[in-house]
């Protein structure tokens, strides 16, 4: 605990030296992310000293091993390296789907080489990747994909087509899964496998939602040449690597339930509907809605915070990530829909100096999809009748 207690000190002092101004203020939306990547320009000197400051001492990636760009931190330290970011309201210096998703695949089924070549990239943020799994005809059922990978010695030729995926039109990599044995039942036959989406026959097309905009895009293959030292775990064993993957992306969708403005949801409904002589937001109705929503937060922190313990101690069970981000994705439309009803009118127009550009009209309507990215509510709630209380029939 004293060892403990010295690194809070020196992660205090150091934080308070290191974080500049600008990354000391709420994050509103996905939009006010650092992504990093070839195409990423910051908005900001302080955004760009404060991502390479963290990835200089690992800490992107504070858990990772040191030996591949990771800060080496224990399970306790890295609790204390968040808490004392909070503190200060420190931004995330970098939003990754490599250090969310790929990173602990390619830790766990990776080569060594393939760990050494893409890891320390990604705790640098040089590389934004986007993921490749469902497809217009597999979407909750991602292992009917069709997406070919035929051999041609050393490399495969992809044909196929991808859908919802997330920045794909923005990033430099795709993780994907494609079709290596077309005989083999349908869970077999799947390869997971990396490339460059600047490779000829890659092209993207943005998927416009209600909320006017999206992250989301089509994604087509044509004739695009796969080498084959790009290829994560066996050949045909890829499902294996994407239920991994995918428990640490139902996880990191889940996180969202614990939102993005350091603020507490009543005082930033107070700004909107002004507090009463007790300082109190002036709307008891709504006043109670928001302490059974702050419960109900306290409680999802404290599950995140056990499940990960036991992930790292090997004792979590590999449904647990899907309740996670069942609860986790109902906690973030609540919280929007405490926000709307705070905001009144207001709060529905779509553009405009009053409404910010009608943020909390379309940041509402962005998490209407929270519930079917990562997979759906409905498939979620079947695994964990299923598997983690094993009701009759499920």
């Amino acid at each position: 605990m004293a060892d403990l207690e010295t690194f809070r000190q020196e992660t205090r002092l150091w934080l308070e030296q290191n974080c500049p101004p600008e990354m000391r203020t709420p994050v509103l939306s996905e939009e006010d992310y650092c992504w990093g990547g070839r195409k990423w320009q910051f908005r900001s000197p302080g955004e760009k000293l404060w991502l390479e400051r963290m990835a200089a001492r690992g800490w992107t990636a504070p858990e990772w091993p040191r030996e591949y760009g990771g800060g080496g931190l224990s399970r306790e330290e890295a609790k204390v390296l968040a808490s004392e970011m909070r503190r200060i309201k420190a931004r995330p210096p970098l939003a990754s789907f490599g250090i969310w998703m790929l990173g602990p695949a390619l830790l766990a089924f990776g080569t060594e080489e393939q760990k050494r070549r893409f890891l320390p990239p990604i705790v640098r943020g040089e590389i934004r990747w986007c993921q490749g799994y469902s497809e217009p005809g597999a979407g909750s059922d991602l292992a009917g994909l069709k997406t070919r990978a035929e051999d041609r010695g050393d490399h495969w030729i992809v044909n196929g087509q991808k859908v919802w995926t997330s920045y794909a039109d923005k990033a430099d990599w795709i993780f994907c899964l494609v079709r290596t044995d077309p005989e083999a039942p349908k869970h077999l036959g799947i390869s997971f496998v990396l490339f460059d989406m600047e490779t000829p026959g890659v092209s993207t097309r943005p998927i416009t939602l209600i909320s006017g905009k999206s992250p989301f895009c089509e994604t087509f293959f044509d004739d695009v040449r796969v080498e084959k030292e790009n290829l994560i775990g066996e050949l045909n064993r890829g499902w294996d690597v994407a239920k991994y993957l995918l428990a640490h992306e139902r996880t990191m969708i889940g996180a969202m339930g614990e939102g993005l403005d350091f603020r507490p949801l009543g005082q930033v409904c107070a700004d909107s509907l002004g507090a009463d002589a007790q300082g109190r937001l002036d709307d008891p109705i709504l006043r109670a809605r928001i302490a059974e929503f702050d419960v109900d937060a306290a409680a999802f922190r404290l599950a995140m915070e056990r499940t990960g313990d036991m992930a790292r101690a090997g004792q979590a069970h590999p449904a647990l990530s899907s309740m996670l981000k069942y609860y986790g994705s109902e906690l973030n439309k609540r919280r929007h829909e405490i926000l709307m009803a705070a905001g009144g009118s207001d709060a529905l127009e779509w553009s405009g100096e009053r409404s910010n550009d009608g943020r909390r009209a379309k940041a509402w309507l962005r998490t209407k999809a929270n519930s079917i990215e990562g997979g759906t509510s409905e498939i979620q709630l079947n695994i964990i009748a299923k598997h983690l209380l094993r009701l009759p029939g499920a």
